[in-house]
């Protein structure tokens, strides 16, 4: 019996990998502008480290995490997010040292052990970046921006913005009160989830998906209600600069993020077009991190984006390369003068391919066909002899006469 991958983690097929170098490409392109500097941490981290960050009372460290002890007794994690594998980079490097503000980007695959869905599995992968060092409200306006602007480079106008702020330290305490005073009254309607967070992470509720929780929940006090005068000048600060950016925004007093290091600023982009699954990507400030970390008093706002659900709304757009060249060769002799021309021509930078089956004449040029390669010639003992022959233009039938040489083809693949 053959062995197939585990539930939730998947393979990327050749297929479908020139859709996700696109959508990588696009990033790094938009993020280049910003001044942002690409930072790759490790896969596995010490299991502290998202205890500390995320939340013991989260429902990624109380269910989700692939934990395990290693042969020396540590306890490991598969990352199951990437802001806090960064910024504990950020501290163990002093990276804070070298400048006071760092922008920061990430690539990679997180774990978390939860029901595959659409779009979301066991083994996924985002694309983040992470400011840190600025308090200011034009950063977070300015990263608000910049995922805007990813998405409108990857082609996409579906994701809409929604804003909310969590307010602070100072402000939330009361909030949290008020709210828990609401759900207590509500308790016999909500899941058995949201009446476990009742005390240890209450916003969570209103973030439930749970019909009962969605009807039980509304009219809920909303946090922009009670934003201390810091947080409420702060969040219209970042409104003023999006509406001078023009980035359409809406507000969602409902948002909460399921970590529990967000403070004021948090968003979402999100779409209709992938059921329940509709937050393509998410992200907040996060001014206590840092610290709570072991390093210095730093603010910072980040982000990430699902590279599956990009790829979902992105749909069956063809992002795969076709080949410049297809050499279809007759006889042995054919064959050594047509890899000796399609290592020339590829040390040129072109894409070309060749019979390795040795197939007959017809068989090469459906192969030729089926890569949908753009142009194609045929050597034999005539073109040999001649020291010439003819490239075909696949797309239309055009041919012209060429000497079988590098240059020579070079020329006419280039358009010269």
């Amino acid at each position: 019996m053959s062995i197939t991958a585990i539930k939730g983690f998947n393979d990327l097929l050749p297929s479908e990998s020139g859709l996700w170098q696109f959508i990588e490409q696009t990033a790094r392109q938009v993020f280049a502008r910003y001044g942002f500097n690409e930072i790759r941490v490790p896969i596995v981290e010490k299991t502290e480290l998202f205890c500390r960050s995320i939340g013991d009372t989260t429902d990624i460290v109380e269910k989700e995490m692939y934990t395990f002890t290693d042969k020396g007794g540590s306890s490991l994690t598969l990352r199951p997010e990437g802001t806090a594998s960064v910024m504990r980079a950020l501290i163990e490097h002093k990276l804070y040292a070298l400048d006071s503000i760092n922008k920061l980007y990430y690539m990679g695959p997180m774990f978390r052990h939860e029901r595959p869905q659409k779009g979301r599995y066991r083994q996924f992968h985002q694309i983040g970046a992470e400011v840190t060092g600025a308090a200011d409200p034009l950063i977070d306006a300015q990263v608000l921006l910049m995922v805007s602007r990813l998405f409108k480079e990857l082609g996409l106008t579906e994701p809409s913005l929604q804003i909310n702020s969590l307010g602070c330290p100072v402000c939330r305490p009361a909030y949290r009160e008020a709210l828990v005073a609401f759900l207590a009254q509500r308790q016999d309607a909500l899941c058995e989830d949201c009446r476990r967070r009742q005390t240890t992470n209450p916003l969570r509720a209103l973030d439930c998906k749970v019909p009962g929780c969605v009807e039980a929940t509304k009219g809920a006090p909303a946090m922009l209600e009670h934003l201390c005068p810091e947080c409420d000048l702060h969040f219209s600060a970042v409104q003023n600069y999006l509406a001078v950016a023009e980035v359409p925004f809406s507000l969602n007093p409902r948002m909460v993020r399921g970590l529990d290091y967000y403070t004021r600023t948090t968003f979402e982009l999100v779409t209709g077009l992938l059921g329940s699954q509709s937050a393509v990507a998410a992200g907040g400030r996060y001014d206590g991190l840092v610290e709570q970390l072991g390093g210095p008093a730093v603010p910072g706002i980040g982000f990430a984006l699902g590279v599956e659900r990009v790829a979902l709304l992105l749909g069956d757009r063809n992002f795969d390369g076709t080949p410049d060249l297809f050499i279809a060769v007759l006889g042995d002799a054919a064959r050594t003068a047509g890899f000796h021309l399609m290592a020339g021509l590829q040390d040129q930078g072109f894409w070309v391919e060749t019979d390795c089956e040795g197939k007959s004449l017809k068989s090469q040029m459906r192969r030729a066909d089926k890569l949908k390669a753009r142009y194609s010639i045929v050597l034999g003992d005539t073109e040999l002899t001649a020291g010439s022959g003819s490239v075909k233009c696949m797309g239309d039938g055009s041919q012209q006469a060429v000497n079988l040489t590098v240059a020579a083809i070079t020329e006419i693949l280039t358009g010269g």
